[in-house]
């Protein structure tokens, strides 16, 4: 009689070393192309160093003097301290965080809302794409000089026109400290809505239409499906142009410029005018020390503001 002895359990094999890559050295790095690649990158490198790093370095500089871009005088940080203890500059914040949440109250949800009407259309959604994309196509000062005429205060304005076919008096629209940036804010978000609109309905395309046809398998209407599908599909793509458009309002310019020119008494008057008027207020020019300083101020705050933004909803966008 033979005993037979129990297998014993197979144990397991080592893992193989992890390769070692090969150490690089600036020989290797010749040899693989490295000079090729940096010869044919160089002159974009150039052109973009030269046209994007250069002025700002340049506008640093000039935030540090005072400066009619004639005589300049070094003058350290007292054109920071000059700027921050302007009121000017506190009113100028305050009407662009205005302009920003009237924008981002009325201009965010509204080309979203009409994306998805359009994705639900079953006929003729290239014409209405081209007729919402149409106020981008009209040049800025055109459309707005179109507007002005839009929002004249006399009962012949076309605006208060056809306010009068409802029973509604003449509106001062412009001439009005209160109307003045709502109204601003209604040209804007007009002109701005179709270029996010084309955004969207490109972004409505990737999701999967396997989705929409189980929300309408539970019985869910347009609207739950566009809550708990769309939206959600679509998380990445809204903190994009959430982000895009504060950037775009706290550097809203033409419009204050062009419509009211800061005015009524000061309601319309942004950052980027108040620079405007602090660099050339009079024909001989004015501080741009102190104008380039503001603008340096500006862009770290939307730098900083960028930053926390996408840490706080780098997980939200993601998960």
């Amino acid at each position: 009689m033979t005993l037979t002895l129990p297998d014993r359990p197979a144990t397991a094999s080592a893992p193989p070393p992890p390769e070692r890559r090969p150490r690089r050295t600036p020989l290797t790095w010749l040899r693989g192309g490295g000079l090729t690649n940096l010869l044919f990158v160089l002159p974009m490198l150039f052109v973009f160093l030269f046209f994007s790093w250069s002025p700002i370095v340049q506008s640093v500089i000039m935030s540090l003097q005072k400066t009619n871009l004639i005589v300049s005088e070094w003058v350290g940080i007292d054109n920071y301290a000059a700027v921050l203890s302007d009121p000017e500059l506190g009113r100028a914040v305050v009407n662009t965080l205005y302009f920003a949440l009237l924008a981002l109250l009325f201009g965010f949800p509204l080309p979203l809302f009409m994306a998805v009407l359009m994705s639900e259309v079953k006929r003729g959604k290239g014409l209405y794409s081209a007729l919402a994309y149409l106020p981008v196509v009209i040049p800025p000062v055109v459309a707005v000089l179109l507007w002005k005429f839009f929002y004249d205060a006399g009962p012949n304005g076309v605006f208060n026109t056809v306010l009068g076919w409802v029973g509604i008096g003449p509106q001062p629209w412009l001439s009005s400290a209160a109307q003045a940036m709502p109204s601003l804010v209604l040209e804007a978000t007009w002109a701005g809505a179709g270029g996010s609109i084309i955004i969207y309905l490109a972004a409505l395309l990737s999701v999967p239409p396997e989705l929409y046809d189980a929300a309408e398998v539970d019985g869910a209407g347009i609207w739950r499906k566009v809550w708990h599908v769309t939206l959600p599909q679509l998380r990445g793509i809204l903190f994009i142009m959430l982000i895009l458009q504060v950037i775009a309002t706290a550097q809203v310019f033409l419009e204050p410029f062009l419509f009211t020119g800061g005015g009524p008494a000061g309601a319309t008057k942004t950052v980027l005018l108040y620079i405007y008027d602090k660099a050339f207020r009079n024909s001989l020019g004015g501080d741009y020390g102190e104008a380039t300083a503001v603008s340096v101020l500006l862009a770290i705050v939307l730098a900083v503001l960028s930053w926390l933004y996408f840490r706080l909803t780098n997980r939200w966008s993601t998960s």
